[in-house]
């Protein structure tokens, strides 16, 4: 014989807030009632006009007490100097001096006869400049600069020989990625 199941509805109960709770508002009273050095004026049409005086003493630079903007007033070195805060990070190292037109043409002269021998490196050293001077000011030509990538090609072969198989399979992927860019 069938019988009918009775569906029995869970008692459901809230146990959550249905809202957040409201802080009241902040009332903040108007410092310019009320206040006995400030100055009231009427002005027509409904109007007033209200001057406080600052809280604080005039300062030396206030246009106040000197009307002249202090951008206008003449001033010394030693008032800048006291003036500006202590240097953060003082140079260790000074500048190198500019490149002469003479040493700069030198330096291509030496890049372009002989790439292999006067590398960015050495002939940074030489003309105490930086690398990436050299590599801007006596870039290597196209065919010297395939010659050294080979080189360097060729050494890091010898080093990819003793790379494992997993390491093989992901710079083959990470290749082919490459050609599809």
């Amino acid at each position: 014989m069938f019988k009918p199941r009775l569906h029995i509805r869970p008692v459901l109960t809230r146990a959550y807030a249905t809202r957040l709770p409201e802080r009241p508002r902040f009332k903040v009273k108007d410092p310019l009632l009320n206040n006995p050095h400030a100055a009231y004026q009427e002005l027509p049409g409904d109007l007033t006009f209200i001057h406080r005086p600052p809280p604080s003493a005039a300062s030396p630079e206030s246009y106040t007490t000197a009307p002249t903007s202090p951008l206008l007033r003449s001033s010394t070195s030693a008032d800048v100097q006291q003036s500006l805060p202590p240097v953060l990070f003082p140079k260790s190292k000074p500048e190198p001096p500019r490149m002469s037109d003479e040493n700069l043409a030198e330096m291509r002269r030496l890049r372009a006869e002989n790439p292999s021998e006067w590398t960015a490196g050495k002939l940074a050293k030489k003309f105490d400049c930086t690398q990436t001077f050299v590599r801007l000011m006596a870039p290597l030509k196209k065919v010297n600069k395939r010659i050294a990538l080979a080189q360097r090609d060729a050494e890091h072969a010898v080093f990819r020989e003793r790379w494992g198989e997993k390491k093989k399979l992901i710079k083959d992927i990470r290749d082919k990625r490459k050609e599809f860019w």
